[in-house]
Order: C-alpha cells, then structure tokens, then sequence
C-alpha cells in the first residue's frame, strides 16, 4: 500500500521527528511504499492564492505532486504538535491547499458549496500523532479537544474517511526517555494495527 506521510514541526530534533521515524519504520518493516512530506524541511508554501480557489486551478508543479500522491494513497499519517488547539500554520496551509475539491471532496450538481459534500478519499485510513504539553484532562476538561473535531469531523469524515484514528502523546516537556520510548513503541503499534503487513502470497 502507498502510505503518505506528512510531518509538521520546525526542529529536526523534535519528538514529532521521532513520531514520524518510528512510523516511517514500521511502514517500511511492513513493506508499504511512503510519500513523505517533512514540511518545514521542504519550505512548504501555506498561503493559499485567489488563482487555486477553483476545482479547475491550474496548480504549480509542488502542490501538484502533493495532491497526485494524496490521491494515490491509500492512508494518511499526520503528525504534528497541538498549538493553540490547532495544527501549526503550515500545516494549516497545507491543508487549504491540498484537501481540496476536486481531490478529497466534491459538491454534487449545481450545488456551489452550501450543501453537504460528497467525500473522494472514502477507503483511506486516517492517523494523526499529536504532542501536547497540556495534562490530558485539562485538554478534555477545558478545551474541548478541539483537535478531535478538526480532524475527525471537519476532514477525515468530510473527505470520506471513515476509518481513522488521532492519539495526543502528552505531557512531553516533562517527559522521561522511559516515557517518550514507550510512545514510540505505541506509535509502531498502532501502525501494525492500521497498516499490517500484507499476509504472504499462496498461504500455508
């Protein structure tokens, strides 16, 4: 299976750097082919323009491929830290520009965009991988989790992705190597649950 990989943090030295190796690991000891986007690395643009605001946009060759391979996987793996209850801007501007119509969502007929859309990326297994120095509760308690309902709601289900799923690693300014360890270890559990190995071809 083609998996894309999309990592937002601005230090090579994170801990969601080593979220995004570990699950990078896992999907090549399973044997899956990656497309793996390191955003910041790769001085990603996340203004959007007038000119892309149409399904019929002519896109620049970058966004291009962005769109292309998000189409051609057959899962997403997000990981990024919780700012502010949000995704960091380039990552939020990766989203504008690339979950876009045409490509993960399309209004049917003559509706223009005030309707409900119907979902291109039905199929696709959705995972996010979330840093927080915020105590899980409070994040709950007080916040509301708002990083839930983005990606649950407002663009796995919008998009048509049904089976997905979003862990927060927290509180990581205090964490132990122990601990950080025992999340990566959880992070390459998770990736053998939503992306296994394919069984051996002709049984036993």
């Amino acid at each position: 299976m083609r998996v894309m990989v999309v990592l937002a943090h601005f230090s090579p030295g994170s801990f969601n750097t080593a979220i995004a190796a570990a699950a990078r690991a896992a999907l090549e000891r399973n044997d899956h082919e990656i497309y793996f986007h390191d955003l910041y690395r790769e001085g990603f643009d996340p203004l959007m323009r007038e000119s892309e605001n149409r399904r019929d946009a002519a896109l620049s060759p970058e966004l291009r491929v962005h769109c292309d391979e998000l189409r051609r996987a057959g899962g997403l793996v997000v990981v990024h830290p919780n700012w502010w209850g949000q995704p960091p801007a380039i990552l939020k501007g990766w989203i504008d520009r690339v979950i876009r119509a045409g490509v993960a969502y399309e209004f049917i007929g003559a509706d223009m965009g005030e309707g409900v859309p119907a979902g291109l990326l039905a199929g696709k297994t959705g995972l996010v991988f979330n840093t927080s120095d915020t105590p899980q509760e409070r994040e709950r308690s007080v916040f509301g989790d708002p990083l839930e309902l983005i990606w649950k709601k407002c663009i796995f289900e919008f998009c048509g992705i049904t089976r997905h799923h979003r862990v927060m690693y927290n509180v990581v300014v205090t964490s132990t190597p122990a601990q950080r360890a025992a999340w990566l270890a959880d992070v390459e559990r998770i990736i053998d649950e939503y992306f296994p190995a394919a069984p051996p071809e002709g049984g036993g």
